[in-house]
């Protein structure tokens, strides 16, 4: 790896830890109708498109460097894609976390 791509790499990865994600906090909003599949990322443009009520539609307040946001979320919510679908089709995966 590069020197530059570790940067890139470590950049979003700070960016996703700091909770500041826009798909990280969308995972946890569990509001009925919000989107599933690519969430952050569309959480992000909406902002960015001057959305007004971010919560209402998302669950979820937008980050205030959605700009900035955008590449982490979308590259996070593709690598969770696979989730973001079994959950809108209603697959069981059996998956549980938390205490």
């Amino acid at each position: 790896m590069t020197e530059r791509a570790g940067r890139a790499a470590l950049v979003l990865l700070a960016m996703a830890v700091l909770g500041g994600c826009a798909s990280v906090r969308t995972l946890d909003a569990a509001k009925p109708g919000a989107p599933v599949i690519y969430a952050g990322t569309r959480l992000d443009w909406y902002a960015l498109n001057g959305g007004c009520c971010p919560v209402d539609r998302f669950g979820a307040e937008a980050p205030p460097y959605a700009g900035l946001d955008l590449p982490a979320s979308a590259l996070l919510d593709t690598l969770l894609l696979p989730f973001s679908l079994a959950v809108e089709l209603g697959v069981s995966l059996g998956v549980s976390g938390g205490l």
